[in-house]
């Protein structure tokens, strides 16, 4: 009997989990080895999203609302910060490296909110652990804010894509095309 995930990957989509999962391992790895250039990536992929999001908020601004100067606020900041920072991915990173710091730092006061209030119950140590590897990890970003950013936002995307690489290659590998 088939299960439904064997059902759900016939022939051509097992090649394309396959596929996408070598895709993403080998760009985990290019992250681990090259921080720098994935974090610059991801910057630049950030400024042109945001210029792509400002242009197509003022088509809609100049269709419907170019009477009222507020509505033009939200397309010419998405389309100045898209500018900014594609003219300087670095101030960018930097950018980014924050959110990411602030994040890490809520996440760990949460984590350890949790884990106080679930103690003595079995397990709290786990969430303690995580909650003070989060606040470790934003006490790295911010101490070394904004220099840090380069690198650690490559490194932490490089290991996530490629432990999600590695887990669709092991469902891939776990389930066998249904055959016709």
């Amino acid at each position: 009997m088939a299960t439904s995930l064997n059902l759900l990957l016939n022939g051509r989509s097992h090649k394309t989990l396959k596929t996408t999962s070598i895709v993403l391992i080998v760009i985990g790895i290019v992250g681990i080895a090259l921080p720098q250039f994935l974090s610059m990536a991801i910057a630049l992929f950030a400024g042109w999203l945001l210029l792509f999001a400002g242009t197509i908020a003022m088509f809609i601004t100049w269709h419907g609302f170019r009477d009222r100067w507020v509505s033009w606020l939200k397309p010419f900041v998405l389309v100045a910060v898209g500018l900014l920072i594609l003219l300087n991915p670095l101030a960018g990173t930097a950018a980014l490296g924050l959110m990411l710091a602030i994040y890490f730092l809520f996440d760990g006061f949460a984590g350890v909110g949790s884990a106080w209030e679930m103690r003595p119950q079995k397990g709290w140590g786990w969430m303690m652990f995580n909650g003070i590897t989060s606040l470790l990890l934003a006490a790295i970003f911010i101490l070394g804010w904004p220099f840090t950013s380069a690198w650690l936002i490559g490194l932490f995307i490089g290991f996530s894509l490629l432990i999600d690489g590695f887990s669709l290659l092991m469902l891939c590998l776990a389930t066998r095309p249904v055959e016709d």
